[in-house]
């Protein structure tokens, strides 16, 4: 296993769009998987989510880290670890944000996967039932990466 630039690190951020995120809830670590994008003009993490343990969670501590695994076998992949903070938003910077989100992720899964998609729901499970979504960044602080290769 070798240790890969920041500039790798960010390239497998740019490529995906599942990741997992980690936080600390009542002193202990949970992580959870999520759909995001990378907004490299923000050097951050743009998601969404609803009311619940996880966004409780972030809106005490809000010290986080998130992981993204491009794996091709157990002995050829490489990772991605995040470590940054928390940040809710609101109003007109949430809907721009979750635009750009929805429309990063479309871009991406047209390149890779060769789908045309439509809307939200074709690539992410969380649903409005629950009330207005909560837009959110990832605000990073560093980014390391792993590879192995044989």
């Amino acid at each position: 296993m070798t240790d890969i630039s920041v500039s790798e690190s960010t390239s497998i951020l740019r490529e995906n769009y599942n990741g997992h995120l980690a936080y600390i809830a009542d002193g202990k670590p949970y992580v959870i998987p999520i759909t995001y994008f990378f907004d490299a003009g923000d050097n951050s993490i743009i998601s969404y989510t609803a009311e619940g343990h996880k966004i409780n969670a972030m809106r005490k501590n809000n010290d986080v880290s998130v992981v993204v695994e491009q794996i091709q076998s157990m002995v050829n992949w490489e990772s991605a670890l995040v470590h940054g903070t928390f940040e809710e938003l609101e109003g007109s910077t949430a809907k721009e944000k979750l635009h750009q989100f929805t429309e990063g992720i479309k871009a991406i899964i047209r390149r890779k996967e060769n789908k045309n998609i439509e809307f939200i729901n074709e690539f992410s499970s969380k649903s409005y039932s629950r009330g207005t979504p909560i837009v959110y960044k990832i605000n990073i602080e560093k980014v390391t990466g792993k590879r192995r290769e044989i």
